[in-house]
């Protein structure tokens, strides 16, 4: 059976279990380039300096952070600027498995904040990342069905 075959619902969560593993993929080569910015303050400041070199933007929160109505506005603009500059934005549903990832980066004192991460590529094409490319379909297929900011999963390891 192709994934073509699939039914709609199977089709969904083996494109977004793809979506998972490219994530952790991208974040991985990321990180050991250096081209991640962590924060929402940081990464506002980036994206009004610099919005051609962000190629991807993650915005994560666990259900007790959900109902932080700041939180939800800096969402909300970061969003409406990511989507208005063509940067691809996902959602990530568990911000822990996102903080194991990015831990490595942080040094020996974590930031406080990892609500949002930037991706950036000011050195090379995006579409020489198969992972990326990948990614940047995710979203361009997922605003197509109207889901402009799909909510993805990072694989627990």
């Amino acid at each position: 059976m192709t994934l073509e075959e699939l039914p709609g619902d199977q089709r969904s969560a083996g494109r977004m279990e793809q979506a998972g593993d490219a994530l952790e993929e991208v974040l991985s080569k990321a990180l050991s380039q250096r081209s991640l910015t962590l924060g929402v303050y940081e990464a506002a400041k980036l994206l009004n300096v610099d919005p051609d070199n962000v190629v991807l933007c993650l915005l994560a929160a666990d259900e007790e952070e959900a109902g932080d109505a700041a939180l939800q506005i800096h969402f909300t603009l970061i969003q409406a600027f990511c989507c208005e500059n063509d940067i691809g934005i996902l959602r990530v549903s568990n911000p822990a498995r996102l903080a194991q990832l990015l831990l490595p980066a942080a040094g020996p004192e974590p930031p406080a904040d990892l609500h949002c991460v930037l991706v950036t590529n000011p050195h090379a094409s995006q579409w020489k990342d198969p992972a990326l490319s990948q990614l940047m379909c995710f979203c361009r297929e997922s605003r197509y069905t109207d889901q402009w900011v799909p909510v993805i999963n990072l694989p627990e390891r």
